[in-house]
Order: structure tokens, then C-alpha cells, then sequence
């Protein structure tokens, strides 16, 4: 099944491993065998790698768009998703994490970033609402 790209002018991607930018109109392409491939807002700097979540992601990343050093990234996603494990207790965060997991072990790492980014987003509201908390002197 063959995969449409709908670009931004200027947008970026990464295409098994190469950064593609489209040009200053808004494009289409279609790729019609399989490839790794994220978009620019996909694609996470190790910089920006600064909360549990993150650190789950990342590698799932790197493994995704090089799987050169697969065992050096499956062993950090395996730690920081054991870590994430030991402390989160929300049943609906635990069982997206196995789906997360089983994702991995079968490489299916698109689907294990597509999921990762609803732990995120789970990780980030509960950071906001203890921030807000805080702020609240609470």
C-alpha cells in the first residue's frame, strides 16, 4: 500500500535516514514500497529529551530511523520503559505501554511512536497539573 505525503512548503522529513525539505510550494509524494519515514514535528532532539515519556520515545526513534544500532537503543528503551513502569499506575498508561512494547519487539516502530506520543501527551498533563498545583500553593 502506497503512502502520500501531503507537504507544507518548507517542510521537512527524514526518509530512511536522509532529511528531505520540500520547496516553497506545497507538494504530494508517494511512496509506494516500504521506508522509514518522519516528519520534521515527529522527530524528537536528544536536547528535548527531558521527561520519562521522552526518554521511551527517543530510542524507539533511533530505531526506527537506524536500525544500524538497534541493540544499543533497544536496551535504552527497555530501561527507561522499565523505569516508567515502576512508577506509573494508571491502567490505561500500563496497557498502551505493553501495546508500546509488543509494537517494538515485532518492529513496528511507527506504531510504538504513534502510541508513545499518547503517553506523552498523558505525562504532560499530569506534569501541567502539578504545576498548576504548585503555582496554586497547593
Amino acid at each position: 500500500m502506497a503512502l502520500k505525503l501531503s507537504l507544507k512548503p518548507g517542510e521537512k522529513f527524514v526518509l530512511n535516514g536522509a532529511v528531505v525539505a520540500n520547496g516553497d510550494r506545497r507538494a504530494s509524494l508517494i511512496v509506494h514500497n516500504k521506508a522509514s519515514i518522519l516528519r520534521e514535528r515527529d522527530i524528537m532532539k536528544e536536547e528535548d529529551v527531558n521527561t520519562p515519556a521522552k526518554r521511551i520515545y527517543f530510542p524507539i526513534m533511533l530505531m526506527y530511523l537506524d536500525d544500524t544500532e538497534f541493540d544499543k537503543y533497544y536496551d535504552e528503551f527497555i530501561l527507561r520503559m522499565t523505569e516508567f513502569l515502576s512508577v506509573v499506575e494508571t491502567p490505561e498508561v500500563i496497557e498502551i505501554c505493553v501495546s508500546i512494547s509488543k509494537d517494538v519487539m515485532s518492529r513496528n516502530y511507527y506504531k510504538a511512536l504513534v502510541s508513545c506520543k499518547k503517553v506523552v501527551a498523558f505525562e504532560e498533563e499530569r506534569l501541567s497539573n502539578v504545576n498548576a498545583s504548585l503555582s496554586a500553593g497547593g
